[in-house]
């Protein structure tokens, strides 16, 4: 079952509403699909997302890179081109996430399971996850964030910025407005040491679940010190990529929790080696996702069923940002609830 050939193109699906954070807006999810073809004529994709803010990667960034590494990769055994490809140093992490999920399906249909039974889950589970409620005016973000809750979905990720004092206003008016959500903050490394106190101190006696990466991500001395003084969970984003930075986060003590993200890490076969380490340590995970297409998101969903007891919070709300369903998810989204069909 060598590999014969490794195609890509580009692929565009159109938001309902720009998406808009700290670090860019975007009113369309732009990524590249691989497709990886077996002498057996078994096939799998994998899927990477433009994230230039984030990963340092753009759509030519994406296509140069596993362009440069196809004609190693053609003729390999799955296995053997899922090794070579993490021995790669000149390739972006999206790109190489792409080819190893590709590769990883691949391992799991010579095996004959679904994907999160290769990946060492039981059984299917009902999966819950957030959504997504940009950065905008507080009257905008209130009304995104009635809708989601009257569509059915009580986990809010909220995206504040730099004006501290905009932030402690959505998020106080949000909580009251709705008392029955959970509220998750993600300040995208727009705030200063000082201003994140500022925020924690004044959102006191209002329920929030946890707060992503309020400083800049090379900043983890004043990570640390917000995660010692504050009473809110700390969850590290942009400051956790790789295993080894999970590890000295962990044993720095610079955050409660990680997010774990494929395009960071590098895919299915690195993701498991951080939760697997997170399991073996006690570390609570945050399952997340750039704007990512469906196929790389159902990759995602069956590592969350594979490791449900190591993941408390899933941020795979993509599919319902798109501005039309797609007919390629492998799981149904109803509210917060994601069912596997």
């Amino acid at each position: 079952m060598k590999i014969t050939s490794i195609d890509t193109e580009v692929k565009s699906i159109a938001l309902k509403t720009p998406f808009v954070t700290a670090l860019r807006r975007v009113e369309a999810v732009e990524f590249v699909r691989v497709k990886v073809v077996c002498q057996n004529a078994s096939f799998a994709y994998g899927e990477a997302p433009a994230t230039k803010a984030i990963t340092n990667e753009g759509i030519e960034d994406i296509l140069t890179s596993i362009e440069s590494v196809k004609e190693a990769l053609q003729g390999k055994y799955p296995k053997e081109a899922l090794q070579l490809l993490h021995e790669q140093k000149n390739i972006g992490s999206s790109a190489k996430a792409a080819l190893d999920m590709a590769f990883v399906s691949l391992l799991a249909q010579e095996f004959g399971e679904p994907l999160y039974k290769f990946l060492g889950g039981e059984r299917a589970r009902e999966l819950q996850t957030d959504i997504t409620i940009s950065l905008g005016t507080l009257d905008t973000m209130l009304c995104d964030a009635k809708e989601a809750y009257d569509a059915g979905i009580n986990i809010l990720k909220v995206k504040v910025g730099s004006d501290v004092k905009h932030a402690i206003a959505v998020i106080s008016e949000l909580a009251f407005e709705l008392p029955k959500v959970k509220i998750l903050v993600d300040a995208n490394q727009a705030w200063s040491l000082e201003e994140s106190l500022l925020f924690i101190n004044a959102v006191k006696g209002i329920k929030i679940e946890l707060i992503e990466q309020p400083v800049v991500a090379h900043d983890l001395a004043g990570l640390k010190k917000i995660t010692l003084e504050s009473p809110i969970p700390i969850l590290a984003d942009e400051a956790v990529f790789t295993l080894e930075d999970v590890i000295k986060v962990h044993e720095g003590r610079y955050a409660d929790m990680i997010n774990i993200k494929l395009m960071k890490c590098g895919g299915i076969s690195k993701a498991v080696e951080i939760l697997k380490y997170a399991r073996a340590h006690g570390i609570r995970c945050m399952l997340g996702s750039m704007l990512e297409g469906p196929l790389s998101i159902n990759a995602a969903l069956h590592l969350a069923m594979a490791f449900d007891d190591v993941i408390a919070y899933i941020d795979l709300d993509s599919p319902l940002l798109y501005k039309e369903g797609s007919d390629e998810l492998e799981f149904l989204y109803v509210g917060s609830k994601i069912i596997f069909l």
